[in-house]
């Protein structure tokens, strides 16, 4: 657990310079009727959970090249997301990964306790084959021809959701990589019905407080085609499913220029819009830290959950889901809370009046000045003031170096094996 006594000692040597910062932005919001006080109050309520999986180092499908003291297991993980909490108060969840995470679920609150931390939706895997399973989901999982195979996949589903009915978890997240990789390979109609079946059968071990999230991507491990493959889809299952079935939106899983916050806003209106993975891309699916290539779509996707979070029913997940391929995980994961921290809160600072009179009148030109003058207000004194008001640091990264924690990991931790692609 990191030494509390750093935190003050490397918070003493910024707490005049944010003072002072934060008085200068106080009184230029203030002239704006925008009281900070109240937005630091929305800053400190912020929160968006750490993947359990995104601690260690992720890689390509060429290479892996980890990291000194990589998490050996889930109990480190956990030793690592209190860690990014500790420092940032922006992170106060973490989702698991099974079976990669599995343990003594008693074993793994009593961890999450330590630090405050509680335990977001739960992530099946049919993506991989796994050491002790009977069939292989080489060909797919739950839209597989064969009944075998897809009922192992809805029965490792079932299995995730009973894991996480024991350390308070309330959601599924189910991503599949069944697809084709070349034309004709599989019958698209019948293998979207029988993934269809299977969900529905997940679906039905569903408790009645919870919720099940549909996840899609444009592409791989599937090349040519793949099952769930836009929101479009996406939005179909969860429609077939029931109200407790809801889409997922990761923002790596899509064409380049595709219109992110738009499918937000029909998702929206269609009450299906679940959550969020958070990461950037340049390409597709690179799962860069959130806002490294376009910070302002980021915004553009929080204007709109900002504008409607007084939706009825509107109840979004958030979650980081990135691959850390030449940083250190736990810098990466703390920079991508603040910077969505960060666009939530410049969200906050829209002035929507002036924005739907602009609307309203067809004043392009202002409206969107209006989201520019929100997304260019410098709102880190007001993030850095959240994080000292919550007992975190002023300053996370030099905070974390400060601390030696990655040194005195390493000493501990057995030496991780870089041999091979994939993630972790």
């Amino acid at each position: 657990m990191l030494d509390k006594s750093i935190i003050e000692a490397e918070n003493a040597k910024r707490a005049a310079d944010l003072e002072t910062d934060f008085n200068q932005l106080a009184e230029r919001l203030d002239r704006k009727g925008i009281d900070i006080n109240a937005i630091v109050k929305r800053a400190q309520g912020f929160g968006v959970a750490v993947p359990s999986w995104g601690t260690g180092t992720g890689g390509t499908r060429f290479a892996r090249f980890p990291g000194e003291g990589e998490p050996a297991n889930i109990f480190d993980k956990l030793d690592d997301c209190g860690v990014i909490h500790t420092l940032t108060c922006a992170a106060p969840s973490v989702s698991l990964h099974i079976p990669w995470d599995k343990a003594d679920p008693a074993d793994l609150k009593a961890k999450a306790d330590e630090y405050g931390l509680s335990f977001d939706a739960m992530n099946s895997n049919t993506f991989q084959d796994q050491p002790d399973q009977a069939q292989s989901y080489k060909y797919g999982s739950l839209s597989h021809t064969n009944e075998e195979t897809r009922a192992q996949a809805v029965e490792h589903n079932l299995e995730c959701i009973e894991i996480g009915k024991a350390i308070g978890s309330k959601a599924l997240t189910v991503w599949i990589g069944d697809g084709a990789n070349f034309p004709g390979q599989t019958h698209m109609g019948r293998q979207f019905e029988r993934y269809l079946d299977s969900m529905k059968a997940i679906y039905k071990g569903l408790p009645d407080d919870w919720r099940i999230f549909s996840e899609h991507k444009i592409y791989e491990p599937a090349f040519y085609s793949t099952v769930v493959q836009d929101w479009g889809t996406s939005l179909l299952t969860a429609q077939e499913l029931g109200e407790k079935a809801m889409c997922l939106v990761d923002l790596g899983h899509h064409a380049p220029n595709v219109n992110i916050e738009m499918i937000v806003s029909r998702l929206i209106h269609a009450g299906k819009l679940g959550g969020f993975h958070f990461n950037d891309s340049k390409y597709g699916d690179d799962d860069l830290d959130s806002g490294t290539i376009d910070p302002y779509r980021l915004f553009l996707v929080w204007n709109e959950l900002v504008d409607a979070e007084n939706t009825p029913g509107l109840d979004l997940a958030h979650m980081i889901d990135q691959s850390h391929n030449v940083t250190d995980p736990i810098e990466s994961l703390m920079v991508s809370s603040i910077e969505i921290q960060r666009a939530f809160v410049q969200a906050s600072l829209v002035d929507r009046k002036a924005l739907a009179g602009y609307q309203s009148d067809n004043d392009a030109l202002m409206a969107s000045a209006t989201l520019r003058a929100a997304f260019r207000t410098d709102v880190d004194p007001i993030l850095a003031k959240a994080r000292e008001l919550s007992g975190g640091a002023i300053h996370p990264i030099e905070t974390y170096r400060a601390s030696g924690y990655r040194a005195e990991v390493a000493a501990k931790r057995p030496k991780a094996d870089g041999s091979g692609g994939g993630i972790v």
